[in-house]
């Protein structure tokens, strides 16, 4: 009996829990007692000398585990592996053995031994608890007492092992060479260590949880007679599952969390456990964010598998008890020995996710304290109101699913979506998102809540204006989703679109109107008389009269019984038909709500995509794909304003990802056909989709589109029979197709002959025939869109650099230059005709090799057809120089004989001047650099020493007479050919003309047609462009023209061609920039906006110096315009970046703000606060503070001191002088003054 433990398990747990290394083991083995002052000696050979004597004699009996020297021993081998981490340990004192200091910080026992040892405490315990088992079953009494003792040993020493093994499972990547590295000189110590990585103990830790509820299914009561003793016992268990369930990586593991599960249900279910569980559940929430949702998973489990929703219902009514504890630890810096901060925002976090957690997995429970929970709305934590707003969904989509309704049914859903449409207005964004996703997930239910769909969509829509990009994004995602899953889809198919849910609805109001009973018919009004007779014999005469009337009513025929019954057939027929087309009517009027709001939604989401936040621009793009779906015709607003993205650039992948998402989206919109259809079908509903792109869209929008088709060209998006189409419908001869069908057709064509010229040269003789032929001259859009398309032959401007640099020309002979020359000089009234020449002309010379010479001979036929006596027409003459198919037919005598307005031929011919001498200043350019650039080749083939291909022909020639020409030389000729040959010299055609335009600018009383003088005057621009004489001697009339012209179109020219000036001849226009600014002030919105474009472009190219005249700019970021406001902001936000461009001009500025006297105070105040976001640096802030402050004394005027007074508040000077003298107020300035 000596060698018999004596072992107390309160005593022992003592020890254990103050300091392991301060459990007693006088009867360990010796060899181990041997060690604790020589840790170096405590080798693998005497731990498992040790252990497997010990492991034998456990196999055989677990009662061998009393043996003192046995148990001792275990105890001891335990000692020697930490049971926490060293930044955890607070033990009051350190052991005299010098082997348990070292344990502190590392384990000295080796991984396969701790696992050893795990295997013998938990088989022991197994054995064990076989063995009560069958004694329980015989129920005798001395048998079952023994077994306490027993069961109190293998559950303490599992409890520490446990400590142990996860105290190990955490250090093992951190520590294990430090460890070992005391260790040298003993060969077998680094072993373990190479073992420690490999040892997983998840296989080993599940087996332990099994047998734990193995014991915990046994009765219990029958062996710990006292509750004391048998929550002593049970908590050895349940403390080693928490121990368990504080690693994240263990929870992970579903397996584990299970069996964890398990173990704690028991507990809780049959031996009290369910107060200890509260309190601990409360202290994981608390301190470990990552068992918020398996704690709700566990009260699931628990209310569920073992039928105890106590604990659950517990936990809820101490919810309120739990957010405070939390927001406690937020807000104090110390408390239960852990520190928090006031930035820590775990404990509501954890809360916040078991609260929501626990309503999807169990709302039953959750909705019963839900009273309690909904006072969480006023916490100050947004995490906790998101957790409730979320509880609020859950527990919608659970009641809406339930089949047995209770009676306060509606009251719950109608409550808990009030509480969801109040938090659309909650202060913190991230509840007013967590608000919209709810919402989201509600859509999906099958019970469509419409009128709260309606509320929501409403909302939504409020919501796109929200100050906040994350919430602005997922109101757009809610709007869809509510489109997406609407629920007026049980009748005509579910599309929304405006204009045929408005015609049903008329129609039903129509039958029901029909159905009515007019109000005079005799039947009504003698229902209605009788009705108010009976009233007033009820109320004044004897009851008797009614009965008497009654009485003598005389008895109807069988006849007279039919009609009635038919009758009254009929009138209930008419009632439900009513009542049916009354529902109808409400069904529609439903709908039609709907759709308003989504058609008052589409100019917000428009205005959305051009937001900064790229993951907003892309929800707009799926927004209008998904309305465009249900045909709502509002979304082809933002389909077309989604063109302009392909514009979209960034630093990073956004850019290009809001750019692959657009060409994503067109595809599906336009160029994915329906899988149904064939080949030719496809090919034929793409074709009409592209062709419907250009019906209706401005300039910007057709440029846009020009760069997307273009870029899905390249991306092989498009295909042939595509294009086969295009051409076929470009081409058709017959007269029933849509002069937009054609047009739409060639404009297509001509975006994408960007990408692949090759779509244009293989169809030259269809160009030829269509729009250079009969079509374009009747419509004159026709032939501009084809020389458009004829242009793409030959690259220029960017895609030039793309291409190869030798482009193919033709001759001037050419049938299509030819054509090309004719087209321009067709007579016409039209307006149009001024876009085909302007096209025509560029086309002469992109394609042309000698343009100047074709250009020429136009020029003279055109000058002659104006001022020669028009006696004859015109087309009766063969034009010079074009023979063969270039001759234009002659068109019927009637069409002959009309005579064209004098002033507009003189304006069509001036407008040909003046496109000539630009496109030859550019034809000019484009011949230097392909001088330079042959003369480089040149150069670099006799640089390598290569041998030269043999080249015959004027090429050769002409690389022979430009070898000895260098390339300033070249430069200067065309400089001098610019300058003085173009405009004044004796053989140039233009030389004429520049005398002629000067003279009908200045004489606008002698040539009053306003369509000439704005002709004139654009000729006149675009001549000063070429020749730096001809624009000084003509500059002061020029800015004349633009300060008096009644026309707003004259006054827009002559400003972009000051901008063009600017480029060409700065030091002219430098000194007459005032003149520009002052357009900033026209009256004209049109000629406003042109300046401000005009000045940006300037300002940021450093074209011009800005002399103080930037205050003129700011004040457009006031302007009633939007569009003009928007591109002011954007000009500033641009210059910014400049080498501090606003704070070297912020004190001009304000000055001329400040002293403008139209410009509201409020005004002021907004633009001044823009232009000081852009003071970043205080160094800068302090500059201006001191010289803005120097002004305080000079002011003489309230209403200046407070501008002065207030920029300075704007400015981060930290400059207590100028905070005292503004404390101080106007007036006390001006008495020291």
């Amino acid at each position: 009996m000596d060698n018999v433990v004596d072992f107390d398990i309160n005593d022992a747990l003592k020890h254990y829990l103050s300091d392991p290394a301060t459990v007693p083991t006088p009867e360990a083995d010796g060899a181990l007692l041997d060690c604790e002052n020589d840790p170096e000696s405590l080798t693998n050979g005497l731990i498992n000398g040790v252990l497997n004597p010990i492991v034998d004699s456990i196999a055989e009996s677990p009662d061998a585990i009393t043996k003192s020297s046995t148990f001792d021993s275990l105890q001891f081998l335990l000692k020697c592996a930490p049971t926490s981490l060293k930044s955890e340990q607070n033990y009051p004192s350190e052991p005299d053995s010098e082997l348990f200091q070292l344990s502190r910080s590392t384990s000295l026992l080796p991984a396969h031994s701790l696992s050893k040892l795990f295997d013998l405490v938990v088989s022991g315990l197994s054995s064990e608890a076989d063995t009560v088992h069958n004694d329980l079953e015989t129920d005798a009494q001395e048998t079952i007492l023994p077994h306490k003792q027993l069961l109190e040993i293998y559950g303490f020493l599992l409890q520490w092992t446990v400590s142990a093994v996860e105290t190990k499972a955490s250090e093992r990547p951190a520590s294990g060479a430090p460890a070992r590295s005391r260790a040298t000189g003993k060969s077998a110590k680094p072993k373990p260590n190479a073992k420690d990585g490999s040892w997983d103990s998840s296989t080993q830790l599940q087996a332990a949880l099994d047998i734990m509820c193995k014991v915990l299914k046994l009765k219990l009561g029958k062996i710990f007679v006292a509750t004391s003793e048998r929550d002593t016992f049970v908590n050895l268990f349940t403390r080693s599952v928490y121990l368990i369930l504080e690693s994240e990586q263990r929870v992970k593991s579903t397996a584990i969390r299970m069996h964890a599960f398990k173990v704690l249900c028991i507990a809780v279910k049959h031996h009290g456990h369910a107060f200890g569980a509260q309190t601990s559940l409360i202290q994981n929430l608390t301190y470990f964010e990552h068992l918020s949702e398996p704690m709700a998973e566990f009260l699931h489990i628990l209310s569920d598998q073992y039928d105890y929703p106590q604990l659950t219902d517990e936990i809820l009514r101490q919810a309120h008890i739990l957010i405070d504890y939390c927001e406690k630890l937020t807000s104090n810096r110390e408390l239960s020995g852990r520190e928090f901060n006031n930035n820590d925002t775990k404990g509501p976090k954890s809360v916040s996710t078991f609260i929501m957690k626990l309503s999807e997995l169990a709302p039953r429970l959750v909705i019963k304290q839900m009273t309690l929970l909904a006072k969480q709305l006023d916490s100050e934590a947004y995490t906790l109101r998101c957790a409730i707003i979320e509880v609020c969904g859950n527990l919608i989509s659970d009641l809406s699913k339930q089949e047995e309704r209770s009676e306060n049914y509606e009251t719950q859903i109608n409550g808990f979506f009030d509480v969801l449409e109040e938090r659309f207005l909650d202060i913190n964004p991230y509840c007013r998102c967590r608000t919209i996703q709810v919402f989201m997930k509600l859509c999906d239910l099958e019970q469509k809540f419409p009128k709260r769909r309606q509320m929501a969509a409403q909302l939504a829509a409020r919501s796109l204006e929200d100050k906040s990009s994350n919430v602005r994004r997922n109101a757009i995602k809610l709007l869809g989703k509510l489109v997406s899953t609407h629920p007026f889809s049980v009748m005509h198919g579910g599309q929304l679109s405006y204009k045929d849910w408005d015609a049903r609805l008329q129609a039903v109001e129509a039958e029901l109107n029909s159905l009515k009973p007019p109000a005079d018919s005799p039947g009504l009004a003698e229902k209605r008389s009788r009705a108010d007779t009976t009233v007033d014999d009820a109320l004044l005469d004897d009851a008797t009269v009614v009965e008497e009337e009654q009485k003598e009513t005389p008895a109807m025929t069988e006849e007279q019984q039919a009609a009635a019954l038919k009758k009254a057939a009929e009138d209930v027929a008419t009632s439900e038909l009513m009542t049916r087309l009354q529902l109808t009517r409400k069904y529609y009027v439903e709908a039609i709500k709907f759709i308003e709001v989504l058609h008052a939604a589409t100019p917000i989401v428009c205005q959305l995509l051009s937001s900064k936040n790229k993951s907003e621009v892309i929800e707009a793009m799926d927004f209008f794909v998904v309305i465009d779906a249900y045909k709502v015709e509002a979304a082809r607003t933002g389909i077309r304003r989604m063109l302009r993205l392909i514009w979209t650039k960034g630093n990073s992948d956004e850019g290009k990802g809001v750019q692959s998402h657009l060409i994503d989206c067109y595809k599906g919109l336009f160029f994915d056909a329906p899988d149904s259809f064939s080949s030719n079908d496809a090919a034929n509903y793409i074709a009409r989709n592209m062709i419907s792109l250009t019906f209706g869209a401005t300039p910007a929008e057709l440029t846009s589109l020009e760069q997307l088709l273009s870029t899905m060209m390249k991306a092989g998006h498009v295909s042939d029979p595509v294009v086969t189409k295009l051409w076929q419908v470009y081409g058709v001869q017959k007269k029933d197709i849509s002069k937009n069908q054609r047009r739409g057709a060639i404009i297509v064509l001509g975006m994408l002959a960007i990408a692949e010229p090759d779509v244009v040269v293989k169809e030259m003789e269809t160009m030829l025939r269509i729009g250079l032929g009969s079509f374009g001259r009747a419509d004159l859009g026709l032939a501009k869109y084809t020389c458009v398309a004829l242009r793409r032959i030959n690259p220029s401007g960017r895609q030039t650099k793309e291409a190869s640099a030798a482009t193919s020309k033709l001759p001037n002979e050419h049938a299509i230059l030819t054509r090309l020359a004719a087209m321009t000089e067709i007579v016409s009234d039209s307006k149009e005709w001024f876009g085909v020449a302007e096209q025509a002309i560029g086309a002469i010379y992109t394609l042309s090799k000698h343009p100047d010479t074709l250009c020429s001979e136009i020029l003279r036929r055109k000058t002659k057809h104006v001022f020669q006596r028009r006696t004859a027409a015109p087309w009766a003459q063969p034009m010079e120089g074009i023979e063969g198919e270039g001759r234009l037919p002659t068109p019927p005598p009637e069409e002959s004989e009309q005579k064209q307005k004098g002033s507009l031929a003189l304006s069509q011919l001036l407008f040909i001047v003046g496109h000539m001498a630009i496109k030859q200043i550019v034809h000019l350019e484009l011949c230097e650099l392909d001088f330079k650039r042959r003369k480089a080749e040149k150069e670099k083939s006799k640089a390598t020493n290569a041998s030269p291909q043999k080249t015959s022909g004027p090429d050769h020639d002409e690389l022979d007479l430009i070898g000895g020409t260098t390339e300033d030389d070249f430069t200067e000729a065309m400089a001098h050919i610019r300058e003085r040959e173009l405009l004044y010299g004796e053989n140039s055609l233009l030389s004429n003309f520049g005398p002629l335009v000067t003279e009908i600018c200045s004489n606008n009383t002698a040539y009053k047609d306003q369509n000439l003088q704005s002709a004139a005057t654009l000729c006149m621009a675009k001549l000063m462009c070429v020749s730096s004489e001809y624009c000084e001697r003509n500059l002061p009339l020029l800015i004349t023209i633009m300060e008096r012209s009644q026309d707003p179109i004259t006054r827009s020219n002559v400003v972009i061609a000051l901008g063009d000036m600017a480029v060409c001849f700065n030091h002219l226009i430098d000194e007459n920039t005032d003149f520009l600014y002052r357009r900033l002030n026209d009256n004209d919105v049109s000629v406003k906006r042109t300046c401000l474009m005009t000045l940006t472009f300037l300002i940021l190219a450093g074209q011009v110096k800005v002399k103080g005249q930037l205050g003129e700019m700011a004040k457009c970021l006031e302007d009633p315009d939007k569009r003009i406001a928007d591109l002011s902001r954007m000009f500033f936000t641009e210059l910014s970046t400049k080498d501090n461009a606003v704070y070297n001009h912020f004190v001009d500025m304000f000055s001329l703000l400040s002293a403008e006297k139209e410009l509201e105070e409020d005004a002021l105040k907004r633009i001044i606060k823009f232009l000081a976001s852009f003071i970043e640096k205080d160094k800068h802030a302090k500059q201006l503070a001191d010289k803005l402050a120097a002004r305080l004394a000079r002011c003489d005027s309230e209403r200046q001191w407070n501008d002065v007074a207030y920029v300075l508040s704007l400015l981060q000077h930290k400059n207590e002088e100028i905070q005292k003298t503004i404390s101080g107020g106007f007036r006390l300035v001006q008495a020291a003054a």
